[in-house]
């Protein structure tokens, strides 16, 4: 992955950063072997090479700090100012209170495959397998966007945080990076078939609503292999995939990373 722009350096420290300090965005960064980083008050984990990579959530603002300490080298200490983004708000009122809230049978459901959602995001290993860059999962139409959101009968809903990409029922889909399979589930109440790859350093990609899921947990994967296809499974209107991407508890955007879809 290049590392062209917003960088910085200095006579006595080279590091550099690739990414912009926005809303949903991700900054990729080079620095010296055996560097320490600090994002906001946290430890970055930074691999042999100096790799690390750093995210923003769909909500967050303001200034951040960002350090970095080079073997040898005083801290050099920088501000990030998280530049906002408008997102898309719908409303939509009349359904029947069934379509809008779960059914109280259901609960504990969710909240157990919430939770077996969150264990499988909480894999920390220095690799980066995400800096070979990150290609479209599947081919289709994009019908919806990140940071979306739906108010519903008056109560504003969870926003959308991810890409959609609608196309036909067993569309294949592939990894968008190297990774490894943290979560292989072919029916959660909500997501239906739903898959988690780790890309390394706490980066994660999430597909929804698969019609079939086609790995096992811990196996490696790459750009190239299936691991899945496109459906309608879960709570979903029609056969899309769900692209989604975490960097450790931060909700960040995918569509920049793939760029135009061929």
């Amino acid at each position: 992955m290049a590392l062209a722009p917003f960088s910085f350096l200095s006579p006595a420290l080279a590091w550099e950063l690739d990414g912009e300090p926005i809303q949903g965005g991700l900054i990729f960064g080079q620095a010296a072997p055996g560097s320490t980083v600090t994002f906001d008050g946290r430890t970055v984990m930074v691999s042999d090479e100096g790799r690390f990579v750093i995210g923003f959530d769909r909500d967050d603002s303001g200034t951040v700090v960002l350090e970095v300490s080079e073997p040898g080298v005083d801290t050099e200490r920088r501000e990030l100012s998280i530049a906002p983004r408008e997102y898309a708000i719908e409303r939509v009122d009349g359904l029947p209170p069934a379509t809008v809230t779960p059914p109280p049978e259901v609960l504990e459901r969710i909240r157990r495959e919430g939770a077996l959602v969150a264990q499988a995001r909480t894999l920390r290993d220095a690799r980066t397998d995400w800096a070979t860059g990150f290609v479209w999962p599947a081919q289709g139409r994009l019908s919806g966007f990140y940071g979306s959101q739906r108010i519903l009968n008056g109560e504003p809903r969870r926003p959308h945080y991810g890409v959609d990409v609608a196309a036909p029922t067993g569309t294949p889909v592939t990894a968008p990076a190297p990774g490894v399979v943290t979560l292989a589930e072919p029916d959660l109440y909500y997501s239906g078939g739903t898959l988690i790859i780790d890309h390394g350093q706490g980066l994660s990609s999430t597909y929804l609503h698969l019609s079939k899921v086609l790995v096992e947990v811990g196996q490696e994967v790459g750009p190239d292999d299936v691991v899945g296809e496109i459906g309608a499974t879960g709570r979903a209107t029609g056969p899309h995939l769900d692209w989604r991407m975490n960097w450790l508890d931060k909700r960040v955007d995918p569509q920049p990373l793939a760029g135009e879809m061929d």
